[in-house]
């Protein structure tokens, strides 16, 4: 089903071209929501310069071709050059039923469908995940979930730093103590100490750092005994991933996970195919790709390094090694690299170079999707007072015990196991939000008092809006209310007929219908904030429905089953918008 702005502004535009020809086909038809009605366009106003007509006269023009009986109950034209139109009680009613009788919401599968490739998280492994992961983590999963929800084939990705000259140390000091003593450090998650222990014997101890680079030339070799030692730090990492992952409620899980370490055997094929193609040459003993748009303050190409002199591979050769793979093995379609804003230059050089050595064509799209810092209150990168990164594992365990101190304030009749239930849910929630809320290329300063607040654009507050509803279907079913309990159970309901009389309750259900435009906008801009914006706004609706409009005491039973339906329909948006940006959406609180 189409969303009724998608089905005015083709009948706006079908207007614009009978009336002023094809030269202006692609005006924008400019339609919105409205105060002064369900919808507006500003067409003529956009018109009047080009066509030498007042806006007014222009709009009357454009309303008297609309003919759209089975869509509007009225056009009407107001000052300076607004047309206004107001659905028919019909179509508002089929939004609300498919909301209640459709598991997506009425949101279509694409057509075609894209195998998208999801690149998110990326940690490194054998060092602690801190707060610098967790934008790339909550962003990259929730652009999953819109995706999939589209009905794209989605592939996550997690790219973790797991090859280099870092194990060689990592394998030496794993050796001096023994394997059996550092899987014990590393599943406890004390990365930090295993990693900090290593690099201290690293730059004072001659010895030691000459068994290190020993010990890489045998990993990269491909020594078995070498590789082995390698594989338990790998998998003691891989198992603390999935601890966090699990306790942050994101999709990723062990089998996402393609590190660095697999395009090992692909980067020399990709020198090759570079330097083949003309696009990589040899310049003072490295193999480079030089971009003329990419350049230094002295003017010059600023290289994009493939392999080192010394015969390594950078970075680079790994990424373009990955898109092969990635656009030839996997057959992707689209690839989003969800990473932090500073690595903006490093991924338009990779995506140029991939483009100039065939392995991205127009038939596929690459994006980097950038995001911004989390801060401080000192407005710098947030951090321990230590001066040290935060820990994510800490960073979640502190929301929630501070979430539990609120839930135990709010609602001290929950039991102890219902308190901690809620308290994971407000907590980890809390982050999100915050998090996915703001525009993701901004920075954002980290303040828990504004995050885990129950009141204003916050995720408690949102988590609160969804279980309030369920609690008024809850005891709309214990009075009597018989379909209450079945709208509460999710089960499929298609009759929506509705009584719209009141102002709040018409804007309440054209909120509902504006979901589906919203996950095709995110899943087209790649910006969640979209997504929070319309769950808040959709929860400032019902607020000002339900303070308007007695549901439980309703005139008639007939009034009543309406108002319980489009509360049942607001509890169901607002429960796939949480799932969306990888939220609970808890029953009780």
């Amino acid at each position: 089903m189409d969303h009724p702005i998608q089905r005015i502004s083709a009948l706006v535009s079908a207007a614009v071209v009978k009336l002023f020809g094809e030269d202006h086909k692609n005006a924008d038809p400019a339609v919105h929501r409205s105060q002064f009605a369900d919808y507006q366009a500003d067409v003529a106003l956009r018109l009047a310069r080009a066509v030498k007509r007042p806006p007014l006269e222009l709009a009357k023009a454009l309303a008297a071709e609309l003919e759209a009986p089975e869509l509007c109950e009225s056009v009407t034209v107001s000052p300076p050059g607004f047309i206004n139109f107001t659905l028919r009680a019909e179509v508002l009613n089929a939004g609300v039923a498919k909301v209640l009788s459709d598991p997506r919401l009425g949101v279509p599968r694409a057509e075609p469908a894209q195998t998208v490739i999801v690149d998110y998280s990326g940690p490194n492994a054998a060092k602690e995940m801190h707060v610098g992961h967790l934008r790339g983590t909550v962003i990259g999963d929730c652009l999953v979930r819109v995706l999939e929800l589209q009905g794209h084939r989605v592939l996550r990705q997690n790219h973790i730093g797991d090859w280099g000259t870092p194990f060689g140390m990592l394998v030496e000091h794993l050796l001096d103590i023994g394997s059996e003593r550092a899987v014990a450090e590393l599943q406890v998650g004390d990365f930090n100490a295993f990693y900090k222990a290593a690099r201290q014997k690293f730059e004072t101890e001659p010895a030691f750092a000459e068994r290190s680079r020993q010990r890489v030339v045998l990993l990269q070799s491909g020594d078995a005994t070498t590789l082995g030692l390698w594989r338990t730090l790998i998998d003691a990492t891989r198992a603390y991933f999935t601890k966090v992952y699990s306790a942050l409620g994101v999709l990723l899980r062990d089998e996402d996970i393609r590190g660095e370490s697999f395009y090992n055997p692909y980067l020399s094929l990709v020198a090759a195919e570079l330097t083949q193609r003309g696009v990589a040459v040899l310049d003072q003993g490295a193999l480079c790709v030089f971009l003329p748009e990419f350049k230094g303050k002295d003017g010059e190409p600023t290289p994009l390094i493939v392999q080192k002199q010394d015969g390594g591979f950078g970075y680079a050769a790994t990424d373009l090694a990955a898109l092969r793979f990635r656009v030839k093995e996997l057959g992707a379609q689209r690839i989003l690299y969800v990473v932090g804003a500073p690595q903006a230059q490093h991924f338009s050089m990779v995506f140029a170079a991939a483009r100039g050595a065939g392995y991205v064509t127009d038939a596929v799209s690459v994006e980097h999707v950038a995001f911004g810092s989390i801060l401080g209150s000192d407005r710098k990168m947030l951090k321990t007072r230590a001066g040290e990164s935060i820990r994510l594992s800490d960073l979640l365990d502190e929301a929630v015990q501070r979430a539990l101190d609120a839930v135990e304030k709010k609602n001290p009749t929950l039991s102890s196991e219902e308190k901690a239930l809620v308290a994971n849910d407000v907590g980890i929630g809390a982050i999100k939000y915050a998090d996915l809320s703001t525009e993701r290329i901004k920075d954002y300063v980290f303040e828990w008092s504004r995050m885990l607040s129950f009141e204003g654009n916050t995720g408690p507050y949102l988590l609160y809006a969804h279980a309030r509803i369920c609690s008024i279907l809850r005891k709309a079913s214990e009075a009597g209310a018989v379909e209450a309990g079945a709208l509460l159970e999710g089960k499929v309901y298609e009759d929506a007929r509705l009584s719209l009389s009141e102002p709040t309750e018409r804007a309440l259900a054209l909120e509902l219908l504006d979901f589906i435009s919203v996950v095709n906008a995110v899943g087209a801009s790649l910006q969640p904030h979209r997504l929070a914006g319309y769950l808040y706004e959709l929860a400032s609706r019902f607020t000002s429905f339900y303070e308007a409009c007695d549901v439980l005491k309703a005139g008639s039973d007939e009034l009543r089953d309406s108002r319980l339906r489009l509360c049942a329909a607001t509890q169901r948006t607002l429960a796939v918008c949480l799932h969306l940006l990888g939220m609970s959406a808890p029953q009780r609180m």
